[in-house]
């Protein structure tokens, strides 16, 4: 393992390891659930999707702890998954095939992309203030989406979001939101404690607290939504996956419209890109993985295994894979080197023959690591610097921040950071310290605003 991973090097060890590896997984596991949900909405076989997700979960994220020797993990990307299945087909009229081909094309196109270095000079081309701000901004978004799957944050039709009605369904939203409320503090002050695998024992715990309170009588499953929190054991039909294996080459090229697929294909490029951008930035930052100019060495072999877990996931069938926020709750159970993701990988390969008990962890037991894991992320914006001779890159900084938690994306708070930086900084006459790189970003930034 300390050859393989260079773990004294990275200040780790292998216990560490794999229990952030373990982590990141508990984390990141319901989206075994979630996206075949989302994408047999198109018609996709659901168990196929599964299957699908789990293998590409497994590749993409091996890829990543030997090419890269990074504690990421890579998995369907929300968003990109909803992207496919509500605008792609539901709203353009294409069949899932189609737009698993947009998916295998734009794998290809990030594989060129990464073996000519442009994905990596994107990356280092970002200014210091940004990356932290991204890192910042993710922590935002974390946080956000924690307080999301603990129920805790409901939808509003005059303020947007409000908290939930605990009294209103108390046995099921209201209590789940109580529970995740107990885990988070629960938590905290294991982590502050310095307990050894906090994070996970605050998911495993909540989690127990919840199947007490079923027996109990306090949580009642209801069947639309809130299900049992008791996994039960059931046999995974492996032949499903001959549904949609090799499903996007079966394509009739007659019914596509070439501009509007070039225009979906390239609406998924843009998104993955700086989705992924994004995530290695921020992680990596809070990591402490980035070198003294703001580069991630390993940059160029993570893009490289980002695309491969695309192209190899659309073939398998299953929409864009890519770098997992979540990565970040492993990062802050300690995981440094590739064997975090190792394990994480081993995880999603035995997910195929166990996914019942893996889908049975609810979201309000691990929304209190998200909401911890954007506490640690937030953190970094100490780092940046609000004095007057720093507002051309504070502001920006702050505008990446804000929008990526209410946009709701980590793409557009990057297309916003890097727009308004490049215009500010032109207007106050310090164009010098704009890398070129920077303004095609913005342009193209621009571009997507305009036409996609």
């Amino acid at each position: 393992m300390e050859k393989l991973f260079r773990l004294q090097e990275h200040g780790t060890n292998v216990r560490t390891e794999i229990m952030a590896g373990i982590t990141t997984f508990m984390t990141m596991a319901y989206i075994l659930a979630v996206n075949p949900s989302i994408l047999s909405v198109t018609g996709m076989d659901p168990t196929a999707v599964l299957l699908a997700t789990c293998l590409a979960s497994f590749i993409g994220t091996l890829c990543m702890s030997l090419m890269a020797n990074l504690p990421f993990a890579l998995s369907a990307g929300m968003g990109l998954n909803a992207f496919m299945t509500y605008t792609v087909c539901l709203g353009y009229g294409y069949n899932w095939q189609t737009a698993l081909l947009a998916v295998f094309i734009e794998g290809i196109i990030f594989l060129i992309l990464s073996a000519t270095k442009i994905r990596e000079a994107i990356f280092n081309a970002i200014p210091m203030e940004l990356k932290k701000a991204v890192s910042v901004g993710i922590g935002l978004f974390i946080a956000f989406l924690g307080l999301q799957n603990a129920g805790l944050v409901q939808g509003h039709p005059d303020t947007l979001v409000t908290l939930v009605d605990f009294r209103g369904s108390f046995s099921t939203a209201g209590i789940c939101a109580v529970l995740a409320l107990v885990g988070v503090l629960l938590t905290a002050i294991l982590y502050i404690r310095n307990v050894k695998g906090a994070i996970l024992i605050g998911i495993i715990g909540t989690w127990a607290l919840g199947m007490i309170c079923q027996l109990c009588g306090i949580y009642v499953p209801d069947g639309q939504g809130y299900h049992s929190l008791f996994p039960t054991m059931t046999m995974t039909d492996f032949t499903a996956i001959g549904k949609t294996f090799g499903q996007c080459f079966r394509v009739n090229f007659a019914d596509v419209g070439i501009f509007n697929f070039i225009v979906v294909v390239f609406s998924f490029l843009f998104v993955d890109l700086f989705d992924t951008i994004g995530t290695l930035i921020g992680v990596s930052a809070k990591a402490g993985l980035l070198d003294e100019n703001g580069r991630l060495p390993q940059v160029r072999p993570a893009m490289f295994a980002d695309a491969i877990a695309t192209t190899v996931g659309a073939v398998l069938g299953t929409s864009t894979i890519s770098t997992y926020v979540e990565s970040a709750s492993g990062v802050g159970a300690g995981g440094r080197t590739g064997l975090t993701s190792l394990t994480t990988a081993l995880l999603f390969l035995a997910s195929m023959f166990l996914a019942p008990v893996f889908i049975a962890v609810p979201s309000f037991a691990t929304a209190p690591a998200m909401i911890l894991v954007g506490f640690l992320m937030f953190s970094t914006i100490t780092d940046l610097r609000f004095s007057a001779e720093h507002l051309s890159s504070a502001i920006p900084a702050y505008l990446c921040i804000l929008a990526m938690p209410l946009f709701y994306s980590i793409s557009e708070g990057i297309a916003i950071g890097v727009i308004s930086y490049v215009i500010i900084n032109l207007a106050c006459g310090k164009y010098k310290k704009i890398n070129p790189v920077m303004y095609i970003l913005a342009v193209l930034f621009i571009l997507k605003y305009v036409f996609l």
